[in-house]
């Protein structure tokens, strides 16, 4: 490992993730997700809603506040408009991870090498980065809770626990409730629980008890605080959202039993090595701490379990297990750098070239593939090509040159390497594949200033468009098949989808003047990148 890691590890971990994300972080379009969290955040700020959260002014209690907080605390040291800001929290969350991922394998293990590759899977695992960009409440949620986990496991495991651990404990477990409710104790804290249980089992239970309660009761009043404040202020609206969400759980999305089943393809370039960590009959005598195997396989298949007795299903609720799982394939990496040397069974050998080979191979021919495929894209963005390709190039013939060599541990960070170029060199190149029709409603606001008109939406408008409007947008909707529009004389409408019917309906009151299509699409127009939601139609509508 290289001496900064040894020397420095957490300090290394959070450096890797702000070199990885932080330069292009406000280059992926903002996900539907994301916009709701940044909406409320901006509106903590603009409307004094940080209690009574809202997005576009209606109450929005379907996730706990903490994620919004951080984002408006962000956004007043670096601005309001500023992605980079909004965003910059989920990423604090990914270092908080990758750390406490690195405490929590060392005080098991013992050692500081395998801790380290154990941090370092879980922050080149794609879904963990993935979720970041998808749905930033789940990495504060999940990150938060895997602290917690950390100060329980010193209670259950050591003799040196004070009171100190068990109200840390407390204070992160309420920290992931209000991040996104019980969510992570269900998928990440109560397998940890069956896990420690089977592998290491509970001993001095009654001693350590009002330390154990006393941090659940901490955590159930931090995360719960929210919750009664909401109860006590405004009860209609959120037993109203609860039973909608309650009744989404049981009849939403709905996936069979197994769906979850591929759920090691999740970690991304750590598949191959994944799914041999799971191998139980085959790991069990190579590794080198037998007891922490049997708690990280038990922890991540207990997880499994649990989110797949749940109907609805989707593969983002799969991230909490890849936390467990970074932990497990840590053990065969670990195993592969001690002794792929003198490995001979090819049944052995074969999955780690397979692997590495692949990575090295996909590196040298980005260059050659990219340009036969998208030459007309990157006419205009060859600088960044070019370093894009160099890059890849290097990285990929330095992973065949140290597999040729059986320097797995070599291998292993420049595997590391690769997926954070992707982000640092590649990403820059989605510009290339801008799509033409794209059209931001950022400048839209100022023009209706000017205009004196205020904007309403029809029915429906996504969130992003609220987000990239920078303002409320009030939804006009039907109700006993009619519409209440305005008493404004003038005012400007976005249209999802204007039918013969609604337009019959708006003529007979106002004149009606098309302006423009705006499309967040911002990338590709193949149909499949065409999102409907993502396209309205502007119009100004004014009284007869």
């Amino acid at each position: 490992m290289p001496k900064s890691l040894k020397i420095y590890p957490v300090l290394t971990i959070c450096l890797f993730v702000a070199i990885m994300l932080l330069p292009n972080l406000e280059v992926l379009q903002v996900s539907i997700m994301e916009a709701r969290n940044f909406i409320t955040a901006r509106e903590m700020l603009n409307n004094d809603h940080w209690l009574l959260t809202t997005m576009n002014n209606v109450a929005r209690y379907q996730k706990p506040p903490l994620p919004a907080w951080f984002s408006a605390f962000s956004s007043i040291v670096f601005g309001t408009k500023s992605l980079f800001a909004m965003r910059l929290p989920a990423v604090l969350m990914v270092m908080l991870a990758g750390s406490f991922m690195y405490y929590l394998s060392r005080t098991i293990l013992k050692g500081k090498t395998h801790s380290i590759i154990n941090a370092l899977i879980l922050l080149t695992s794609f879904y963990v980065i993935g979720i970041t960009f998808e749905a930033p409440s789940d990495i504060f949620t999940h990150a938060f809770m895997l602290v917690a986990i950390y100060y329980f496991f010193k209670i259950f495991k050591t003799e040196n626990y004070t009171w100190k651990h068990a109200i840390k404990a407390g204070l992160f477990l309420g920290l992931s409730i209000l991040a996104k409710g019980p969510i992570s104790i269900y998928a990440l804290f109560l397998p940890f629980l069956v896990a420690y249980g089977f592998s290491f089992k509970y001993k001095n239970l009654a001693k350590k008890t009002p330390y154990l309660i006393g941090s659940i009761i901490l955590g159930i009043a931090i995360g719960g605080s929210w919750y009664l404040y909401v109860k006590l202020q405004d009860a209609t609206t959120l037993n109203a959202i609860a039973s909608k969400e309650t009744s989404t759980w049981g009849n939403y999305n709905i996936r069979p039993f197994y769906y979850y089943w591929s759920f090691f393809t999740q970690s991304g370039i750590w598949t191959v090595p994944a799914f041999i960590s799971l191998l139980y009959p085959y790991l069990k005598k190579r590794v080198s701490h037998f007891k922490a195997y049997k708690f990280s396989l038990i922890w991540t298949l207990v997880a499994v379990v649990l989110l797949s007795a749940v109907p609805m299903k989707k593969s983002r609720y799969l991230m909490p297990v890849l936390i467990p799982l970074a932990f497990n394939i840590g053990f065969y990496i670990e195993y592969l750098i001690r002794k792929f040397k003198v490995l001979k069974d090819k049944r052995e050998t074969f999955p780690v070239y397979f692997n590495f080979g692949l990575i090295g191979i996909i590196g040298i021919a980005f260059p050659i593939v990219m340009w036969l495929l998208f030459k007309e894209q990157l006419q205009n963005h060859m600088f960044k090509f070019i370093v894009a390709s160099i890059v890849l190039f290097a990285i990929g013939i330095l992973i065949f040159m140290q597999l040729k060599a059986k320097e797995i541990k070599n291998v292993f960070l420049l595997t590391v390497l690769f997926f954070a170029s992707a982000f640092i060199v590649v990403l820059p190149l989605t510009e290339a594949f801008k799509n033409e029709n794209y059209k931001s409603l950022s400048t839209l606001n100022k023009e209706n200033q000017m205009r004196n008109i205020n904007l309403y939406a029809l029915d429906y408008v996504a969130p992003e468009f609220i987000w990239d409007y920078g303002d409320i947008i009030p939804e006009i909707k039907i109700e006993n098949n009619n519409y209440t529009f305005p008493l404004d004389n003038s005012f400007g409408l976005l249209v999802n989808t204007m039918t013969p019917e609604i337009e019959t309906k708006l003529s007979l009151n106002y004149n009606i003047k098309e302006i423009g299509t705006y499309n967040l699409n911002r990338f590709g127009s193949a149909p499949k990148q065409d999102n409907w939601r993502l396209k309205s139609v502007f119009y100004i509508l004014s009284r007869k």
